[in-house]
């Protein structure tokens, strides 16, 4: 019916502390692709409240969401979003021309970021010279560069084969050991049971189960 109100989050409550590395999982249709959305601040809710390391965010207009984003957010997405024509180095880098960073403050950021995830060889590369797991490593790096609070990971494992993906997730646990809060979304129980805690979405209710590693 046209104008209805689809309810797809009902009563959602999470906290993730600094430090913390989650996974989100649960089936099509869950609500979990929502549920990151809304921790991305790529939407809103319509009713409750979300602080995003002490901003509340319900309310913002575009511009300041988009700011939060830049700022506050890293993403890292399943089919790694890089610019085929820039290099690895100018990828990780792009971020931070949008943020305003001078160019030496953005050279040594992004070499930084490039070196954490092993690619200091590689920064001069362009996509189609790497291989998919160093893709991944050059959308892990330009997400760490501009050092914000919160790493977003969606299916970072979905585009790789099973060596690879374990690598990345191998990295992401090296990153969250260094301090880098990292939410991952998934539908894999495997790539989940990587993650300090996992919280399970169906039909827009969360549950939350404590495991994985230590």
């Amino acid at each position: 019916m046209a104008g209805e109100e689809v309810q797809i989050l009902n009563g959602v409550n999470l906290h993730i502390p600094r430090g913390d590395f989650v996974a989100i999982i649960g089936p099509s249709g869950s609500g979990k692709s929502t549920l990151m959305n809304m921790i991305g601040c790529l939407d809103t809710p319509t009713s409750g409240s979300y602080r995003l390391d002490g901003i509340e965010v319900k309310g913002l207009s575009d511009n300041r969401l988009a700011e939060v984003r830049n700022r506050k957010i890293g993403f890292i997405f399943q089919s790694f979003h890089l610019l085929p024509r820039l290099s690895a180095f100018e990828n990780v880098e792009l971020p931070l021309v949008y943020r305003g960073l001078a160019a030496k403050e953005r050279k040594a950021a992004a070499e930084t970021a490039l070196a954490k995830v092993g690619l200091q060889d590689r920064m001069h590369h362009r996509p189609n010279q790497l291989s998919g797991g160093q893709m991944q490593r050059v959308a892990i790096a330009r997400a760490l560069a501009g050092e914000p609070p919160i790493l977003l990971a969606d299916e970072p494992t979905g585009a790789l084969d099973t060596k690879t993906g374990a690598d990345v997730l191998g990295l992401m646990e090296q990153l969250n050991s260094q301090g880098h809060t990292i939410v991952l979304i998934t539908h894999d129980l495997d790539v989940a049971a990587r993650a300090k805690r996992t919280v399970f979405m169906k039909d827009g209710l969360l549950s939350e189960e404590r495991g994985g590693r230590t």
